[in-house]
């Protein structure tokens, strides 16, 4: 990738392609090379007769000493350009240096749960991975992704998204869209030490030309405040609110945050269609202290736990 086209249209202004090339050092056709490596990478690069080249939107990168300057004390922070899987490097990275933090500007093999891709286009979003050593594994673990869950709203109603709703177990959604997403992966034994990589994945500046194939209904931040929201001061927020978080979870389970999750519970008290064996509809109830969701189905309240199912909201 060239950095430094990139850096020349970050502006999302107009630049003719004479300039471009000029500066570059290349020719025309060359210069149509590079752009079209920046649209392999998921950037929305326009092209018009007479104007040049632009990015449909402004494009602001991560800056990796400021959110190593802000993180919480013995916090490692780091940035890179592309990657297949933050999830997948942190896991592979010595658990010595826990806690660490990796985001990325560009993910080739993002995830979400049960293996669904993770659309990770160039710098329109926030792909952050968070891993934190337990020195025993936590009684209420399956309950983390809801504790997660608050930490990510709390961040976002730092930089001002204040109707922000979570989606049992591990999605943050937005007047009824999903702004963002959480996978938790561990490593360890029962009654030993244990480690835990957090994935996030939230939308923040993606347009529809870069979501284009998602098949289910998204918002991105920009959209949900109504302006454009600095990537770093997100970056910076989340950093805070996840070591807050895990720090406590740690010592205290789920129980500091149960209440905070309740207030922000998207089907609480809502018709839901639970897929899985078997499959059960009901009325959502909330959650009890292990982070299960309790559905109330023909008089019944059953507790359903993660694992393989979804959870759909009924219209």
């Amino acid at each position: 990738m060239s950095e430094t086209l990139l850096d020349t249209l970050a502006d999302g202004q107009w630049h003719s392609g004479e300039a471009l090339a000029l500066t570059a050092g290349i020719t025309r056709a060359g210069l149509a090379k590079r752009v079209d490596k920046l649209r392999e990478l998921g950037l929305d690069v326009e092209a018009r007769q007479g104007l040049g080249y632009r990015l449909s939107q402004p494009l602001e990168r991560l800056n990796a000493a400021r959110l190593q300057q802000q993180a919480a004390s013995g916090l490692r922070v780091a940035v890179v350009d592309s990657t297949d899987s933050t999830n997948r490097q942190l896991l592979d990275a010595p658990a010595a240096q826990d806690p660490q933090a990796l985001f990325a500007e560009y993910q080739t093999a993002g995830r979400g749960r049960r293996g669904r891709a993770w659309r990770s286009p160039y710098g329109a979003n926030i792909y952050l991975s968070f891993a934190w050593s337990f020195a025993a594994w936590p009684p209420q673990l399956t309950a983390l992704p809801l504790s997660v869950g608050v930490a990510c709203a709390q961040a976002l109603h730092d930089v001002g998204c204040t109707r922000v709703q979570l989606k049992w177990p591990n999605d943050l959604w937005v007047d009824k869209r999903k702004l963002g997403g959480i996978l938790i992966e561990h490593r360890g034994e029962a009654g030993g030490a244990c480690r835990v990589v957090v994935g996030i994945g939230l939308n923040v500046a993606m347009s529809g030309t870069q979501a284009d194939g998602i098949d289910q209904a998204w918002i991105s931040l920009n959209q949900a405040i109504g302006a454009n929201v600095s990537r770093n001061t997100l970056a910076v927020a989340l950093l805070d609110r996840l070591h807050g978080v895990l720090s406590r979870f740690e010592y205290e389970g789920f129980a500091p945050f149960a209440a905070q999750w309740s207030a922000l519970d998207l089907t609480r008290d809502q018709p839901v269609q639970i897929s899985g064996t078997p499959a059960l509809d009901g009325i959502a109830r909330g959650v009890d202290e292990i982070g299960a969701l309790i559905v109330e189905s023909n008089g019944e309240r059953r507790a359903v736990h993660s694992g393989d199912v979804s959870l759909r909201l009924v219209q």
